[in-house]
């Protein structure tokens, strides 16, 4: 697990944006996708990294990739 990665579970009836082996939540949020939005808008301004988002029924149901926001050498589209 790398030190960017963040998780979204659930927190009581809301959702929360966790950093692993932390474990107060970074943020608390009523709707998944805005959690969701969060962890990867922190993850993406942190230089990337992986955002696991957990399902109503405890399994984790989805994992994105998130891309570094701030790489000041992005690749190049060489297909248009």
């Amino acid at each position: 697990m790398a030190k960017n990665d963040r998780f979204v579970v659930r927190h009581g009836n809301d959702w929360a944006v966790k950093k692993g082996g932390v474990a107060a939540p970074e943020s608390v949020h009523r709707k998944q996708s805005s959690a969701e939005q969060q962890a990867k808008s922190t993850v993406r301004g942190l230089g990337g990294g992986e955002v696991r988002i957990q399902g109503r029924d405890g399994k984790w149901r989805d994992s994105d990739t998130v891309a570094p926001g701030n790489d000041p050498n992005p690749p190049r589209d060489k297909k248009h």
